[in-house]
């Protein structure tokens, strides 16, 4: 049987099924958004009942759970009172601490995008002896445990020449910012390197031939041409490490000092000192959580586009 198509009109030709598109028509179902919305539901409810604990009287968070709020709604701000401006003899005051990550954060985030998108370009549209070598090393890094390197690199920052943190009785520096910022760098590095290359591979070689044929050097090929298409991948990494770095433990325990202290590290001792004291504990939990997730939900369409940029193809 043939199809008669009137004049004027075109036939409909369907377009191949790709990867892109069956993996969109998976995801867009209705069974996916309703499986998507209960899982935000349920990953909510924890952050909800601890934002309304630490809003809650001393009294009420201790004898009732959270949810009765909603039957006696009684609210207060003495609890992020009494942890950002000090609890007398209790000694929980956060706002230095809050202090310390941001000053912390800030370096060990830029710092790292710096160093990475510079390393990313030469391995992807330079040629040099070793390149490919080179650039195994630095993706092999990434399964290195953090833990194995914290013992070498403190012997690094104590002894000469860094003498980058204090010991018993010597004359080092008292302030750890330096060691903290070098330890995140370098534990940084490797992931941001490898995600920027991959990247920038994906710019079309053609651009940047034609900005040498044109006289353009490296520097002015990197500052004007490469930076510009990179700004979603950057933003997906500086999110990535803005978030671990924040709320990092590990590394300031070992690395910093009681003047430099983090955010996470006040709160960690704020637990052992007073673990059953929920309203200073759930408004500094909560006063933790706010500037990452204000910083991931107002950068979360370049952070989707960074890392999917060049993972499906097709």
């Amino acid at each position: 049987m043939t199809t008669i198509v009137p004049e004027g009109a075109t036939a409909a030709i369907p377009k191949p099924e790709t990867a892109s598109s069956r993996a969109h028509a998976r995801l867009t179902s209705p069974w996916a958004s309703l499986a998507a919305a209960v899982i935000a539901i349920l990953w909510t409810v924890p952050t909800a009942g601890l934002l309304i604990s630490s809003f809650r009287p001393e009294d009420d968070i201790k004898t009732t759970g959270w949810w009765e709020f909603f039957a006696h709604p009684h609210l207060t701000l003495s609890n992020y009172h009494a942890v950002l401006n000090g609890n007398g003899a209790s000694g929980s005051d956060l706002s230095s601490f809050l202090i310390n990550s941001i000053v912390i954060t800030l370096p060990g985030v830029i710092i790292p995008i710096f160093l990475a998108t510079m390393a990313a370009y030469a391995f992807a549209w330079t040629r040099f002896p070793g390149r490919n070598l080179l650039f195994v090393m630095i993706f092999a890094l990434q399964i290195v445990p953090l833990q194995v390197t914290l013992i070498p690199l403190l012997k690094l920052f104590v002894h000469p020449p860094l003498n980058l943190m204090p010991i018993a009785g010597g004359d080092a520096p008292a302030d750890g910012l330096y060691s903290l910022w070098i330890a995140h760098t370098m534990f940084g590095l490797p992931l941001a390197i490898f995600l920027l290359h991959n990247f920038m591979r994906e710019i079309p070689g053609e651009l940047v031939e034609s900005a040498r044929v044109d006289g353009a050097g490296h520097v002015q090929i990197f500052t004007r041409l490469i930076l510009p298409l990179m700004t979603p991948a950057i933003a997906a990494f500086g999110i990535l490490q803005f978030l671990w770095v924040w709320n990092d433990l590990l590394v300031a325990m070992v690395f910093a000092n009681s003047d430099v202290a983090p955010l996470t590290k006040a709160l960690a001792d704020l637990t052992g000192e007073r673990g059953q004291d929920w309203p200073l504990l759930s408004a500094g939990a909560f006063l933790s959580m706010i500037i990452p997730m204000a910083v991931f939900l107002s950068m979360q369409r370049f952070f989707v586009r960074g890392l999917l940029a060049g993972s499906v193809k097709g």
